[in-house]
């Protein structure tokens, strides 16, 4: 688990320095962010031209299911005192998956950690290499990698929408909510917008 998604921060350096950031500041967001879908939404909407507040607030918007994850786990894996603030940071959807997949609470905490540590390691290493790669070519977009930041977005949501029927109709009414809202507002509101579709789902 810790290469085969470990691998795709490559994705994110390239489409970090893409956006505008340094090879620095992709690897600080990596380092203290560490949830893809955030990542790639900020450097998204930072690389259109967005407002930074506005793609932190849909990259905070992406990452609060993380939060739910963590309310799921917590009695599972009964981590105490300060060690708290370090398995939160670890709370991801591959870490959740993993820790949930076990049979024992003892499996369930060494999954944890195991693919905390190693999705972490490889995620930041490959950060590095796919931002310094991507800055050593000096214009990425001349080599097309400006796409590279969206591919590997959806990538992330694909299997989501493949599994079901109703995130299908929910990505459906949230892309047409942005893609309406584009034409009109700053780069990263529409985002934010669309998240609206998920209460329009829920009353249904």
């Amino acid at each position: 688990m810790g290469v085969a998604v470990g691998l795709s921060g490559v994705a994110f350096g390239a489409a970090a320095i893409t956006a505008g950031l340094s090879v620095p500041q992709a690897c600080v967001l990596s380092l203290l962010t560490f949830t893809g879908a955030s990542q790639f939404a900020l450097t998204g909407a930072v690389g259109a031209g967005g407002d930074l507040v506005a793609a932190t607030l849909g990259a905070l918007l992406l990452g609060g299911r993380n939060t739910l994850y963590g309310l799921r786990l917590a009695d599972l894996l009964r981590v105490r005192g300060p060690r708290r603030l370090l398995a939160a940071h670890g709370v991801i959807d591959e870490s959740t998956a993993v820790t949930l997949a076990q049979p024992t609470p003892e499996a369930a905490r060494t999954g944890f950690t195991t693919t905390f540590a190693s999705l972490y390691l490889t995620w930041n290493l490959t950060t590095l290499a796919g931002a310094y790669g991507a800055s050593a070519l000096g214009d990425p977009g001349v080599f097309g990698l400006d796409v590279v930041g969206p591919a590997a977005f959806l990538a992330i949501l694909w299997p989501r929408l493949a599994a079901s029927a109703e995130l299908r109709r929910l990505a459906v009414a949230g892309a047409a909510v942005a893609l309406c809202a584009t034409p009109f507002l700053p780069s990263g509101v529409p985002v934010l917008l669309a998240a609206g579709a998920v209460l329009v789902v829920m009353v249904r």
